[in-house]
């Protein structure tokens, strides 16, 4: 009744009217999430983009490789996630250790993510003799796919809400208290996986950004970086960071950033000195 008078009087959307729900398929002796639906999206259709950008000439590896790294992109997503997470979201979670292995207790963290799909790529590389930082490049222009369409499952399941705020697509979340919020999780869909994936996709098509060793993972570590900093100014901290949130000035996410920018930055503008001539997949003339 409450949460009613609030939507009424705010004129913000109430998340239920949506008709939105966790869960994708229930058969009673087995559900089906749309957060799990949601990494499977991210990785098969960021595995079959893959594909696409290693068909192009100048190349850093063969369909093997890309196969194998799908393997160590996998694994690196959910064991990098949980273990940043548990370390700098909710370290209370390590006096239980066996609760590390709760996926749904709590959640993932990209930039852990992020980490452990980089050690991946290291092995993979030096087990391959391949190129890391090239490598780094491509794999960097899929990843778009899945932070778009994990941030669409946060939405669906009412979860990382935005502040409350009165712009008229403010909606009030089941678990959010009576008060409008920003969808913050569209913003960061729109922002980390559409906008995204256009500067790169434009960088890789249409410019020879490929054959400059780091600079495609240098725009992505940068533009998410960037992206992502500014929107946790309109997403709410997480409840058990509330306090080092108004402590430090700004959210774990933000702090997590910054070396991601700086980095990236790095990169992008170390970049052309790292220039390399590379040949295409049958021949010998040079494709740049």
């Amino acid at each position: 009744m409450i949460l009613d008078l609030a939507a009424a009087a705010s004129g913000a959307i109430q998340f239920k009217d949506l008709g939105l729900d966790p869960v994708a398929l229930n058969l009673g002796f087995f559900t089906l999430k749309w957060y799990s639906l949601a990494y499977l999206a991210g990785i098969l259709i960021g595995y079959w983009y893959l594909l696409k950008l290693v068909e192009q000439p100048g190349s850093p590896m063969a369909r093997r490789h890309a196969d194998d790294m799908i393997f160590y992109a996998t694994l690196g997503i959910i064991i990098g996630g949980r273990l940043a997470y548990v370390i700098f979201y909710q370290p209370e979670i390590l006096r239980n250790p066996i609760d590390i292995f709760k996926l749904w207790n709590g959640g993932m963290s990209f930039h852990g993510g992020a980490l452990g799909v980089s050690l991946g790529i290291l092995y993979m590389a030096w087990k391959e003799k391949l190129s890391w930082l090239r490598i780094h490049d491509y794999v960097a222009c899929v990843v778009p796919f899945g932070l778009f369409f994990g941030r669409l499952a946060n939405f669906v399941n009412g979860e990382l809400w935005g502040k409350e705020t009165d712009v008229p697509w403010a909606i009030i979340f089941p678990t959010g208290g009576p008060f409008p919020r920003h969808p913050s999780q569209l913003y960061e869909a729109a922002l980390e996986g559409v906008v995204l994936f256009l500067i790169l996709a434009f960088a890789f098509w249409k410019t020879r950004a490929r054959y400059k060793p780091g600079m495609l993972v240098g725009i992505f570590v940068f533009g998410y970086g960037c992206f992502r900093f500014a929107i946790e100014y309109f997403r709410e901290a997480d409840a058990q960071l509330m306090e080092f949130a108004a402590r430090t000035g700004l959210h774990m996410g933000q702090w997590l950033c910054i070396p991601m920018i700086v980095g990236g930055l790095y990169l992008i503008v170390t970049a052309k000195g790292r220039r390399l001539r590379v040949e295409p997949v049958a021949g010998t003339s040079s494709v740049a």
